[in-house]
């Protein structure tokens, strides 16, 4: 797992690039707690073998321990403090014939990695590897649901049966429906219109297997985003909040697909050091420890870098025996004056 996370954060292409990088410094292997040495073979034997379950249940342990410390982001604008959880999916493309095992169309490859995004600690709370061919609404059932939170879906999920028993575990949904939703209104609520609430309203679906998924009492709201020009529909379980708040709920969505982009472009989950099923989950469960780890410094050393800078720290530190938390502290430099500064004098 050293070895991996060491080619997470100096940013390793292969396997072979990553046992130079750590064998070119042999005086620092046994601190860096590698042993002896590291060889390409001993790595690759190790994905190909070792359970990513290891991984999987290591990842899990940081994420608990990232949200107990993780503080809510600066900028959370919400009036409640339940949680909020953002699900998407994104696919990784692979080389199907490379990756014969990852079978997604005729002539491509691909995994999918299923995520829960904790909206306001920006720590992924759960994360699943499952083959691109399998559906968005099926990772619903591996969820467990805590009862006040409030969780974010795009059509994708939309599933009437699986709405309603996020519904029964007393937690709050919010979704957007397909164009052909069928509703028939019961009451409408007085709504603000400079807002950009179009409408409020309460009532039951009205096709039966809809009806038979989810028979109690749904709230539709129409917003108008000016920014965007665009109005959207959305659907919930919540009763109580005010409808702008619904729709602002919905607008942090978006922060798991900046989640996926980030971890995309900064870490190693796109090109893989191992061939296997089981190497390529390891590989991102790996980048996932690496991912809530810096999140943990950021918050244990109250570091003013954003995450993605003290990625890039510790990529050109891992060898450097500087404390941590002088690494994270901001310098003013701009009083420092070189040791022979007059050497920059002309005259």
């Amino acid at each position: 797992m050293l070895c991996m996370m060491y080619g997470q954060l100096s940013n390793r292409e292969s396997l072979r690039d990553l046992v130079l990088t750590i064998n070119a410094h042999p005086g620092k292997l046994y601190h860096l707690g590698f042993g002896k040495g590291v060889s390409k073979t001993n790595l690759a034997k190790a994905n190909e073998q070792r359970s990513w379950l290891i991984y999987q249940e290591f990842a899990y342990h940081l994420i608990e321990e990232a949200r107990k410390i993780c503080l809510p982001d600066s900028n959370d604008a919400f009036s409640f403090a339940n949680s909020v959880y953002a699900l998407d999916s994104t696919t990784i493309d692979l080389c199907l014939s490379v990756f014969c095992w990852a079978t997604f169309r005729r002539a491509k490859g691909a995994v999918k990695l299923h995520t829960q995004y904790d909206v306001r600690t920006s720590i992924p709370v759960f994360m699943h590897v499952s083959a691109a061919s399998v559906h968005d609404v099926n990772a619903l059932d591996m969820i467990t649901y805590e009862p006040g939170s409030f969780y974010i879906f795009d059509r994708a999920y939309l599933d009437f049966e699986r709405l309603y028993f996020i519904h029964q575990s007393k937690s709050f949904f919010v979704i957007r429906p397909r164009n052909n939703l069928k509703f028939e209104r019961i009451y409408s609520s007085v709504v603000d219109k400079a807002t950009g609430v179009r409408c409020d309203q309460a009532g039951y679906l009205k096709v039966f297997y809809s009806l038979h998924g989810y028979p109690e009492k749904i709230r539709r709201i129409k917003f108008h985003d000016g920014e965007q020009n665009r109005t959207f529909v959305f659907l919930t379980n919540n009763l109580e909040l005010k409808p702008e708040q619904i729709a602002a709920l919905y607008k942090h969505r978006w922060k798991v697909e900046l989640f996926f982009r980030w971890i995309k472009q900064h870490l190693k989950i796109s090109a893989f050091w191992g061939r296997t099923e089981n190497a390529v989950k390891t590989q991102v469960y790996t980048a996932v420890i690496t991912y809530v780890l810096v999140a943990i410094i950021k918050q244990k050393f109250k570091s003013e870098y954003s995450t993605y800078e003290i990625l890039q720290i510790l990529g050109t530190s891992l060898l450097d025996k500087t404390q941590l938390n002088q690494l994270l502290q901001k310098k003013n430099n701009q009083d420092v004056k070189e040791l022979l500064d007059n050497q920059l004098k002309m005259f």
